[in-house]
Order: C-alpha cells, then structure tokens, then sequence
C-alpha cells in the first residue's frame, strides 16, 4: 500500500502527538537545531614530537641531514663541471648512453633541489606548531570613511609634490623611469654573438674546390658516374677543425650526374658541368642530412620525414613536409681538371630560415 493511500493521522508521528502520554513509553524528540550548523573543528591530537623531546630530536636530525645532502650534492654539481669532459659519453642503464657531463649535472641538481624541499616539508609537519587557528572573515573593502581618507591624503600629496607645475622634473621623471628597464636588454648578449649574416653564407666561394667527403681529395668530373650520388665540402675545411660540425652543416653538397638531356630546368642545366649537378645536403624541412638517391627518377628522400625532391627539375619538392627546394651551387672546372664552386650558394640553405629571415 503506497503512503497516498494512508490518512496523516495513521502516521506514527502523528498518533504519538495525538495520544500523548495514553501509550506508554511512547516519546516525541523534536529536532530544533540546525542541521547544518558549523559542528567546529576537532579536538587538537598533539604529535609525537610535541609530548617527546626525543622524537623531536630526531625530526631535528632528519631534517638537518637533508639539509647536509642537499649542500653536498650543491658542491657535486659546481665539481661536476670540472671533472666531466663535454665530449665525454657513458653508458648507464636503462637510460643508455649519455653525456657523463649532463648526467651528472641533472642528478646532483635534482638531488640538491629535492632534499632542500623534502627538508622543509618534514620540518613542517613535524616541528612547527600544527595547532589549527579560525580566522573570521572580515569584508575586503576598507570602510568609506577610510577611502575617502586615503583619496584625500593621495590629492594632498600630489599637490605637495607640485608635479603637476613642475613639468621638467615630471617630464625628466617619467623620461628616467622609461629609459631604466631598457639597460636589461644588455643581460641578451650572454645568450651567444649575434648571427648577423652567418646564416645567409656557407664556405663556398668561387674558386674553392669539391672536395670528396670520402678519399678527401679534389673532384674531377671523371669521378663522377652517371647515377652515382657523391658527398662534397669545400676546400680547405678539415674534420678536425673545432668549427667543422657547425660549418658542414651549412656546406654539405650533394653531386649526381644526370645526363643533360634529362634536366628539366633551364637554370640547373647552366649551373651544372656535363650533367654534373651539385646541390645541398641539408633537407629544407628539418635540416636533416638526404642520403637517398633513386637513380631511374633522379629523386632524392630525406630519410626522417620522407620530403622527397627531383634532382632533374630544379630540386623542387614533390613529397613531403619540406617547404622549398633544395638550393643549387653553381659549378665549373678549374685548370687543374678539378670540380670548383663559382660562388656560394644564392639563396639561404636549411629549413625555416625563409620564414624567420
């Protein structure tokens, strides 16, 4: 039977007020407090370190020692930079190898850092006063009397101070405050020497020979097969050089012969020697080094992300991510007989320097 179909007066509660004391051990509670009153906060629990003079010594300890480790792994770090090489690798598992240098840097620093904030947390939860403290809230706004006070003792300041006569110290003021924060632009020049036109140029120059990344000698066109793809650097530059990584990057050259009735573009087939065609190495997507070379189609594939070129037409893109094409070094020989650049490249070589230059 549902409790639409039962009379108020069949309640329980509602029997109970009607009978009264006629049923004995009957009673009534009536519930007048609020349900949700704020029932306060929990009797203080004190820690061990508070009734324990010898628990709290030892929270002192623990503390103090991540502290001491913490200033050791501090020393560690400023020694790393003297006892680790840069060019120095190590094998460490499961992370593989791993510069010894960069390695120790990141795991005394971390270990510093670590031990100062562990410190501190376990100094708080167990030595500093944990006992719990009600703060009752009090409007934000101070009171009108209070504002219009600060207003007026703002307006007399300011007509004590006579900046709005004094237009040449105001004007000087504001002049000085302007100008200060522009001395912090210097703190940029320890990021590095600017670039200037570093990356508009590579080592390529006229006059300067291909040299063959292989047997470092002199490029002849004899040396040059059809459907061979060959790897060249400029003369002069050798791989123990401190700038050679930084210079290659910009000079890598790729050589393929392409027989001159199969170049499509006007402008390659000037710039080359007898089909000899010569242009960059460095993918013009990410700047990864092409290696790829189809000798049917005269396509080039960059192996990261699959940007793929046409040595016959100009180098132009014909797949891939990559933006523009690869740029072509013009070539002729010398009296030598050798392979020589006439000039550098005319355009930048690379990825993304089109957008950013």
């Amino acid at each position: 039977m549902s409790s639409q179909e039962n009379p108020e007066e069949n309640l329980p509660a509602e029997q109970a007020a009607a009978h009264g004391a006629g049923h004995e051990g009957t009673t009534v509670v009536k519930h007048d407090a609020d349900p949700f009153a704020d029932p306060g906060l929990p009797a203080h629990k004190p820690r061990i370190q508070d009734i324990d003079e010898r628990a709290a010594k030892r929270s002192e300890r623990t503390v103090a020692f991540l502290f001491l480790l913490s200033m050791l792994a501090t020393v560690a770090f400023i020694a790393s930079f003297v006892i680790f090489p840069v060019t120095e690798i190590v094998y460490i598992w499961p992370l593989g190898h791993i510069s010894a240098l960069n390695f120790a840097l990141g795991m005394t620093l971390g270990v510093a850092l670590f031990c100062i904030g562990a410190g501190a947390v376990h100094w708080a939860r167990t030595l500093m006063s944990d006992v719990e403290m009600v703060d009752e809230r009090h409007p934000v706004a101070a009171p009108p009397e209070v504002r219009a006070k600060v207003m007026a003792d703002f307006a007399a300041g300011a007509k004590e101070s006579a900046i709005g006569r004094r237009k040449l110290i105001r004007n000087t003021m504001f002049g000085a405050l302007t100008l200060l924060p522009l001395s912090g632009v210097v703190l940029l020049r320890d990021l590095g020497p600017l670039p200037e036109k570093k990356l508009r140029s590579t080592l390529w120059a006229k006059g300067k020979q291909l040299i063959n990344m292989n047997t470092n000698e002199p490029l002849r066109p004899e040396d040059v097969a059809v459907g061979s793809l060959t790897f060249a650097m400029p003369e002069g530059l050798e791989e123990d050089s401190h700038d050679f990584q930084k210079e290659i990057a910009k000079a890598a050259l790729m050589i393929v012969r392409i027989q001159p009735e199969d170049i499509k573009d006007k402008r390659e087939l000037e710039w080359s020697h007898e089909g000899i065609v010569a242009f960059s190495k460095i993918c013009t997507h990410v700047g990864c080094p092409i290696s790829l070379y189809e000798q049917q189609t005269h396509h080039v594939l960059c192996p990261c992300h699959q940007s793929t070129f046409d040595l016959a037409d100009g180098a132009r893109v014909i797949f891939g991510p990559a933006g523009h094409a690869l740029p072509q070094l013009r070539i002729g020989v010398n009296a030598e007989g050798h392979l020589e650049a006439l000039g550098d490249f005319d355009e930048p070589v690379g990825p993304a320097f089109w957008e950013r230059g």
